[in-house]
């Protein structure tokens, strides 16, 4: 492989998730390759679409696979991350987040990787995380920087609750908004400023090709603060449905993550979710204005995908435009 080629390839950890994606087409669509590694192939066929991703089956957790996955590419992107762990002690978010990175690091540093961009979470904190899911994320934003040393230029980033076709954010509560006449809502004074997947893949975008973002983290916002019930109220609107919304107190919403986290399948909130949920995600600083980038609300891209633009078509636009 060229120094060219190895300059323009990308390892994309989660690339096959919801920001992933998002992502990938963007690489893609400004001459990057992109490798991606997953689980399911199959499942994820649809990047194939994509001219440049190389989709692999792969287990990322793999020490020796993660490091043979990172041999050609100069540039590594780590967007894994979990909001719910199999079990209860911390354990999953640990392997999600901190022990990830910490393979990584060491294949990136064996790879002669010399670009790191990480996703982390905000108000991620090492020490004094709210949850399980905050403090392993700032755990292993503490890897990186104690580990880049002078070889590997890393760039961290911190976004609130992101939006978009696919999140598990506003289309979880919009199902939840169809199935129940009444829907319980736990934390509804929650503060996020929620930030637009194509914004945050932008962001990373920006950072690649530019060498002032070496060793800095940016906070990620949209423009706009809401409370939970104010989402939830809004996409009741959009969706034109008849629903009652109960705000919870707070000892009955905590019970009600316990029965998610201990009894329903598939973890629909947990009581991680409900300690994430007390600490308001809202950033101390524009990341994305001092990026260039010029945030979009959720009032001018929600209602397009509640009512059906798909993203096979804008992956078919993207791969048309990369062929230009």
């Amino acid at each position: 492989m060229s120094l060219r080629n190895r300059s323009r390839l990308v390892c994309l950890l989660g690339g096959s998730g919801f920001v992933g994606r998002s992502l990938a087409a963007l690489l893609v669509q400004h001459g990057y390759d992109v490798r991606i590694p997953t689980r399911d192939r199959a499942r994820h066929r649809e990047l194939l679409v994509l001219p440049g991703v190389d989709l692999i089956t792969a287990d990322v957790h793999d020490e020796r696979t993660l490091a043979a996955l990172l041999r050609g590419a100069s540039i590594a992107i780590n967007l894994v991350g979990i909001l719910n762990e199999r079990g209860h002690d911390g354990s999953g978010f640990r392997r999600a987040h901190v022990e990830l990175a910490e393979k990584l690091m060491r294949g990136c540093q064996e790879a002669g990787v010399t670009r790191l961009l990480q996703m982390s979470a905000l108000k991620a904190n090492a020490e004094r995380g709210a949850s399980h899911y905050l403090r392993t994320k700032g755990q292993a934003e503490q890897i990186v920087k104690d580990q880049a040393g002078q070889e590997i230029a890393y760039t961290i980033f911190r976004p609130s609750v992101i939006f978009g076709e696919g999140d598990s954010f506003t289309n979880r509560f919009a199902r939840l908004l169809k199935l129940a006449p009444v829907l319980p809502l736990p934390r509804p004074d929650a503060r996020f400023a929620p930030v637009y997947v194509e914004d945050v893949a932008q962001a990373f975008l920006r950072a690649l090709e530019d060498t002032e973002t070496h060793g800095k983290t940016y906070e990620l916002c949209g423009p706009e603060i809401f409370s939970l019930l104010e989402v939830v109220e809004f996409l009741k609107r959009e969706l034109k449905l008849k629903r009652v919304v109960v705000p919870m107190p707070d000892p009955l919403g905590r019970l009600q993550a316990w029965v998610g986290d201990y009894l329903l399948p598939g973890k629909p909130l947990s009581l991680d979710n409900f300690r994430s949920l007390g600490v308001a995600s809202v950033c101390t600083e524009d990341g994305l204005a001092l990026l260039g980038i010029t945030p979009q609300s959720m009032e001018a891209v929600v209602p397009r995908y509640l009512t059906g633009e798909g993203r096979a078509a804008r992956l078919a636009r993207i791969r048309e435009q990369s062929r230009r």
